[in-house]
């Protein structure tokens, strides 16, 4: 009897699990980890071409120190600013290593400075006058990226063109005339913001330093009475020019790259 009660519970045991195990609920999937967020990070490397358009103010200094071939202790004749517009572009190319940007860049511009002043030498009052044509400038570049806002340093070699003219300033008749070509020195900042894949923006400000060299003005012939003859002379002109621009840069490659 008791053998046979035992296994009358043994099969109602085996009868009532399967039942039991279908009444329970189904089990909870795996966790799954959520997907990495990807922070997209703006690549400034590449060659790039673009151009710039803004204005400069170039100090001029005279100094004369030789009238007809005679040498004088330097006389001051004053000071002006030739101011103007500017317009060009320029090429180059950067390396960016984790936030820090490299770079090597020309730039040339069209320029339409212009500025003048009365000497201050003279018994008979003539005016000094100055334009600078073209400015270009061969720089290196540092800066440091915030993904797509880059602030950057630059500096290298700079190059102006120039013309001289001074006239008698009654009649406004020019009796000395001359130009030169000068190569000195610039630095400069700028920032710059990309705002699609391939193209920037930006705003720079550059110092030229051109030095003082001696600037020879031949003897023209002057004949209007009572200003007759030729006299040549020489001045060391000092050269200081302040520019700033707005820039547009397109660069070819360096894609977005995922930083995760």
């Amino acid at each position: 009897m008791k053998t046979l009660l035992l296994a009358a519970v043994g099969l109602t045991a085996i009868a009532i699990a399967p039942a039991m195990a279908a009444d329970l609920p189904a089990r909870a999937p795996a966790y799954t980890k959520a997907p990495t967020i990807v922070d997209p990070i703006y690549n400034w490397s590449g060659f790039y071409v673009g151009f710039n358009a803004g204005g400069a103010s170039s100090r001029e200094c005279y100094t004369l120190n030789s009238v007809a071939g005679v040498a004088l202790t330097p006389i001051s004749e004053g000071c002006h600013n030739a101011t103007g517009a500017l317009v060009g572009g320029q090429a180059g190319y950067r390396w960016q290593m984790t936030n820090w940007v490299f770079g090597l860049e020309a730039q040339g511009d069209w320029a339409n400075l212009k500025g003048s002043n009365a000497s201050l030498t003279a018994a008979i009052p003539y005016t000094n006058q100055t334009k600078v044509d073209a400015i270009g400038l061969f720089t290196g570049q540092i800066g440091y990226a915030w993904n797509n806002t880059l602030l950057y340093l630059k500096g290298g070699a700079a190059v102006t063109d120039n013309k001289y003219s001074s006239f008698f300033t009654g009649p406004g008749i020019v009796f000395n005339q001359a130009s030169d070509t000068r190569w000195g020195g610039v630095v400069g900042a700028g920032i710059e913001y990309g705002f699609a894949p391939n193209w920037s923006v930006g705003i720079e400000y550059d110092h030229v330093f051109m030095g003082k060299p001696n600037v020879a003005f031949p003897a023209m012939a002057i004949n209007f009475p009572p200003f007759t003859g030729a006299v040549g002379r020489s001045d060391n002109i000092s050269q200081g020019i302040d520019m700033g621009m707005v820039r547009v840069n397109y660069r070819f490659g360096g894609p977005v790259v995922a930083k995760y």
